[in-house]
């Protein structure tokens, strides 16, 4: 069954128009949910919508907005849900900027955009790869999710790649927090020491190599009480004891040459089985 489109709407790019269909790049079934349980009789606990001390039904809820303490501004929901800009159906690129040129504090969650059909996939590719080749990303607005959200839109892969953007009035200052440091220059040594070991330890970034360990330990445990046993959950290591930076400095770099030493040891060839 193919994936439900999250947003359809077109890409206007000057007078040229892309129809596309807009998917999560996200995977939301990893998460583990807990519901609420009454722990004498084992029952779920659920929510009662009411309105004082009566219960009412959804179909009896409109959309209020208050302007004042206990003073609101009523509207029936297909009031909110036809409300058009143009934005709701079309992403107008009003500007292109380098893929740098984005703090990585303003994104917020990523999308996958295709064409509509399959001919549009000449229009698509010519806006993909002119895209590329100039390593910029345009930038847009659009409604969803019941606001009109800043995006770009830069290649990926075969594809495109919509991320929503958070507004400069929803970043907070950073001032009430780095206000208080101090901004003398670290001790030179200790600098070339933390460089050092920060070149041991240079890569590629490599998705692969990282996944959740809370999720997996969850997991074990809920597993484990579902079928009567006992969880395997890997502990944390007591913290050594660090005296100083420098000898925590150095120690992590005397480490860090055992485990590369360890690691480029040859293994011992591993005994196979003859067949026939």
């Amino acid at each position: 069954m193919a994936a439900r489109p999250y947003w359809s709407g077109t890409i206007r790019m000057s007078l040229v128009s892309l129809p596309v269909h807009m998917y999560s790049a996200l995977e939301s079934g990893r998460r583990i949910q807990f519901h609420q349980i009454y722990r004498p009789t084992g029952e779920r606990v659920r929510q009662k919508l009411v309105a004082g001390e009566v219960e009412v039904e959804r179909d009896e809820i409109i959309k209020g907005f208050e302007y004042a303490k206990n003073e609101y501004v009523l509207f029936e929901p297909d009031e909110i849900n036809e409300l058009k800009i143009p934005s709701s159906k079309h992403f107008e690129i009003v500007r292109f900027v380098p893929y740098d040129s984005v703090d990585p504090i303003y994104y917020d969650t990523p999308y996958y955009l295709a064409p509509e059909a399959k001919s549009h996939q000449a229009t698509f590719a010519v806006i993909r790869d002119s895209l590329r080749e100039m390593k910029v990303m345009g930038l847009g607005q659009i409604v969803i999710s019941g606001r009109e959200r800043l995006c770009s839109v830069k290649p990926c892969g075969s594809g495109l790649l919509l991320e929503t953007l958070h507004y400069e009035e929803e970043i907070r200052e950073s001032d009430p927090y780095f206000s208080s440091i101090k901004s003398n220059a670290g001790n030179a040594e200790e600098v070339e020491l933390a460089k050092e070991l920060i070149k041991r330890k240079l890569g590629k970034f490599a998705p692969e190599d990282f996944h959740d360990r809370y999720y997996d330990a969850v997991k074990e445990l809920v597993e484990a009480r579902a079928e009567h046993r006992m969880a395997r959950v890997e502990r944390d290591k007591p913290a050594a004891k660090v005296v100083n930076l420098m000898d925590a400095l150095r120690a992590s770099l005397r480490d860090n040459a055992a485990a590369n030493d360890s690691a480029e040891k040859p293994k011992a060839p591993t005994k196979r089985k003859k067949v026939g």
